[in-house]
């Protein structure tokens, strides 16, 4: 079967409802939480004009990759790349190993489609990639981005994800994909239906490897690039270098080269404050009387599926445009709701932790924490969702008094 541009298939699926929302007294540490002061979800953002501009060495016009590409790129309205992008790119198509330590919203994706999307045009059937994200919603963010920059290539690739149907998976990798990318436990679960050979693989990409870690993937990661051929090219993205991501990228990497343009713990340009509230009824009170002060379109982290659905489900009684989205909804329910988002058909997604990354919508203007994330790292990929491509942004807390 041939290709005229870079494919992949997913599938969709509906929602259901609960009455009122009562949370807890008061918020309790689970299993493996940390405890936050209060003090540090609390900063000015930085306006523009105080952040020295960072100019770049190339456009993207210089890179020397396919014209298909480039003339994507330029479709997409592409023409400096972003500090992660215009560092990477050039030390990728040279075919380096390349770790990049950068914030979220900082133009990863693209940093390392571009080179691996030229490296498999130039080398076809000799060469392909894998690409392993944590979550569902990053996978199909990705996927996203390598199928427009892609388009007209000729490339073929799959997503791997759990909570889809299976059936069309296995269709895809019976076309010998070039190109397969998705979460681990559905990429192990492959491996296992031995549906998925990798050790012809020799190209792979780790997006979010800090995030993949903590949430208790690293026997299957390590397992999956102990599948794939040598030699290879790695990149590894990643908001810190841990002692257990520097472990990782050790073992199954080549004299990396890292590429470092993290700027601080969280965005600059996000305004932080905490929301103080006394007892169940003043906390969801005080929601209200938020979502209805202002033109927003916002995130609400809360802590359960069941909390969330419940939120969700309350807003919407109040006549609010809302919609849930966590890991107990199916993938094509997940994948409505963001749909719904995005093209403004509701302007309030109430979402667990598994929204925390891969939510790409560039016009979010606030993220609530309902619930307070389980340690800080999450809060700032949290409140990243806010706050891109320059704009400002705006993340407030739920504290209790």
């Amino acid at each position: 079967m041939g290709y005229n541009s870079y494919t992949t298939r997913r599938n969709t699926g509906s929602s259901s409802g609960a009455r009122h929302f009562a949370p807890p007294r008061r918020p309790k540490m689970r299993r493996g939480a940390q405890y936050i002061d209060p003090a540090r979800f609390v900063k000015v953002a930085t306006p523009a004009a105080e952040v020295e501009a960072y100019v770049p060495k190339h456009l993207f016009a210089d890179f020397q990759v396919s014209q298909i590409i480039k003339d994507n790129l330029t479709g997409k309205g592409y023409v400096a790349p972003s500090p992660i992008q215009d560092q990477t790119i050039p030390l990728a198509l040279a075919g380096r190993d390349v770790i990049g330590i950068a914030n979220t919203g900082t133009g990863k994706t693209a940093a390392f489609a571009v080179p691996v999307l030229h490296e498999l045009m130039n080398n076809k059937g000799k060469s392909k990639a894998l690409i392993i994200a944590p979550t569902r919603e990053l996978a199909q963010q990705i996927e996203d981005e390598f199928r427009s920059i892609g388009k007209g290539t000729g490339l073929f690739g799959t997503l791997l994800i759990g909570g889809a149907n299976i059936g069309p998976q296995l269709r895809d990798l019976k076309q010998n994909p070039e190109i397969v990318m998705g979460t681990p436990g559905r990429i192990k679960d492959h491996i296992e239906r031995r549906t998925l050979d990798l050790s012809k693989f020799n190209v792979v990409v780790l997006d979010e490897v800090d995030r993949m870690l903590d949430m208790g993937f690293i026997n299957d990661v390590r397992e999956i690039l102990s599948s794939l051929a040598k030699p290879r090219q790695s990149f590894f993205f990643s908001a810190t270098m841990e002692p257990k991501v520097q472990s990782l990228i050790t073992t199954f990497s080549n004299d990396p080269v890292m590429v470092t343009v993290k700027t601080g713990e969280t965005s600059d340009n996000i305004h932080q404050n905490v929301v103080r509230y006394d007892g169940s009824g003043d906390k969801l009170a005080k929601l209200h009387d938020l979502l209805i002060a202002s033109d927003m379109k916002a995130i609400v982290f809360d802590e359960t599926q069941r909390s969330v659905e419940r939120l969700s489900n309350e807003l919407v009684a109040r006549g609010f445009k809302a919609d849930a989205i966590h890991g107990g909804k199916s993938q094509g329910q997940r994948q409505r709701a963001l749909d719904s988002f995005k093209k403004n058909k509701i302007n309030i997604l109430v979402a667990t932790d598994v929204a925390a990354r891969g939510i790409d919508v560039i016009d979010i203007t606030h993220v609530i924490n309902y619930s307070q994330p389980q340690n800080y790292e999450d809060y700032v990929h949290r409140i990243g969702r806010a706050g891109r491509a320059g704009r400002m942004g705006y993340a407030l807390t739920f504290v209790p008094r």
